[in-house]
């Protein structure tokens, strides 16, 4: 192959490879594609696990005026430090002895809350167990960007 021939080689590769950049490179950047229905609702492997839910579904659950028990599983010190408006305390430690009294339609909406969502994960499987049908774990209350109170 000749010298003149090699170049014409040369400069016909570098333009494809320019041409392919550019092809790959320009136009508006693109955003990336988020599926259209994507559930809120992130259920837990388990099978006996409550399905995990986001605060604002939950804060959206507790503002759409359907029947909804609030459950903060923490310590009583915890509760009163500070808890978020309208929940009721039973600690996870006590819900096998306490949930059947204080909590006795077990179709209820229950939504649970802990600190960091350890207990909370606990007490959907212990809820579950004992056969309620309608829980719901958000979680943590140091996640929770909304209004809290103390006492």
């Amino acid at each position: 192959m000749s010298g003149l021939k090699k170049v014409g080689c040369f400069l016909l590769l570098a333009a494809l490879l320019v041409g392919v950049f550019f092809l790959f490179t320009s136009g508006e950047p693109q955003e990336p594609e988020v599926p259209e229905a994507a559930s809120p609702i992130v259920v837990t492997p388990a099978r006996d696990s409550a399905p995990v839910i986001t605060a604002s579904l939950a804060r959206e659950m507790m503002e759409s005026g359907e029947p909804y028990i609030l459950l903060d599983v923490r310590t009583e010190a915890e509760f009163s430090s500070r808890h978020i408006v309208g929940a009721i305390l039973i600690p996870y430690t006590a819900l096998s002895d306490r949930a059947s009294v204080e909590l006795p339609d077990r179709e209820a909406r229950i939504l649970l809350y802990c600190q960091s969502g350890r207990r909370s994960a606990e007490a959907g499987r212990i809820l579950l167990s004992l056969g309620y049908a309608n829980v719901y774990d958000f979680g943590g209350i140091a996640a929770w960007p909304y209004e809290v109170v103390s006492g």
